[in-house]
């Protein structure tokens, strides 16, 4: 990825940056591995700092609507205090770790529509450029796809996937915005709710999951919104008939009469206020999403709807999102100036 502001800053002949990472699917709280390669210029330029910058893709809900952009979530110095000599080639190698509630982008291999990537920060004699975004692949946790597959083989079907910016309270939630995805119900569910959608908030000693129903009303019962939540340790997923698990935790779940904003297993996980965020959100939904078709084949969730963006889609959002964040940087230098 070559800096285009860095060029206008600095002269055509200025260093160069491309960021490569492992192809393999990171997974969270697990270790994120690269290298950066760099080209000097036309002459020798002082490297101040290399930083990885880790960005989101998050919904943000408002009284008029929605929005969406770019959140960092976090930071990494990988290198600097060096001089880069005229025409130089230097490779950098890196191992990061990833925050434990990093978002899930893929599972079995399909495309949740979830857009992270690793956007790399060039510090240069003064002047400091961000490059393009890498794309960030990461797979499930073994504990979360226990969880969604045996939703799968209960017949839930997923819809879409979003990161909502906000805090679940009652949680030791440490980013800024949490994971919803959103399943269609299956079909021994179908005439008692809408939907349901899971959040999973993992940490070094294990897994909270927050389920989300929108039951369905009838002649003797209201509908709306119940919440529950459980725990998994990480070493605890194996040796436990999940399916059994959670049918129970979802006809609990369905079947409680508790009104909005209390848990069918305790305290509440979200605030008494609004739907529970604690950052000025007032709703607690999905947005549109961007969903993708789960493998049929794999044993995990169930086919659903399928949304209006498919992979291919996905990646080019990567890029029309960060050229908006440019745009945005630009437009602040030259109002600064």
């Amino acid at each position: 990825m070559v800096f285009k502001k860095l060029f206008g800053s600095l002269g055509v002949g200025g260093p160069t940056v491309d960021t490569v990472l492992h192809s393999s699917a990171a997974t969270p709280g697990g270790s994120l591995g690269g290298e950066v390669h760099l080209k000097g210029g036309d002459a020798d330029f002082g490297i101040e700092h290399i930083t990885l910058e880790l960005v989101a893709h998050v919904e943000v809900e408002h009284e008029d609507g929605e929005s969406a952009g770019g959140l960092a979530f976090d930071r990494f110095t990988v290198a600097g205090n060096f001089t880069l000599s005229r025409g130089e080639v230097r490779v950098i190698p890196f191992d990061v770790p990833l925050p434990w509630e990093t978002p899930v982008t893929e599972l079995y291999g399909q495309d949740l529509g979830i857009v992270l990537g690793v956007r790399t920060e060039l510090s240069v004699s003064g002047a400091r450029d961000k490059g393009d975004l890498d794309r960030l692949t990461v797979g499930p946790l073994p504990a979360q796809e226990a969880v969604l597959e045996a939703l799968g083989q209960l017949g839930f079907g997923f819809r879409s996937a979003d990161l909502e910016l906000g805090h679940i309270h009652g949680t030791g939630q440490l980013l800024p915005f949490y994971q919803e995805i959103e399943l269609s119900p299956a079909p021994r569910y179908a005439d008692r709710v809408n939907e349901i959608e899971v959040t999973f908030l993992a940490g070094p000693g294990g897994l909270e999951v927050v389920l989300e129903a929108d039951k369905r009303g009838g002649f003797f019962s209201d509908g709306g919104d119940t919440l529950g939540r459980f725990t998994i340790g990480h070493h605890e997923v194996h040796g436990r008939d999940w399916v059994a698990e959670m049918d129970s935790r979802i006809e609990a779940l369905i079947g409680s009469r508790t009104p909005h904003g209390a848990s069918a297993y305790g305290a509440s996980p979200y605030s008494a206020s609004g739907h529970g965020h604690d950052t000025g959100q007032e709703h607690h939904r999905t947005g549109p999403g961007m969903g993708t078709v789960i493998a049929a084949g794999a044993a995990g969730v169930a086919v659903g709807v399928v949304g209006g963006m498919v992979a291919a889609e996905v990646v080019d959002e990567v890029g029309d999102f960060f050229e908006g964040d440019e745009e945005d940087e630009e437009q602040e230098e030259g109002d600064e100036g």
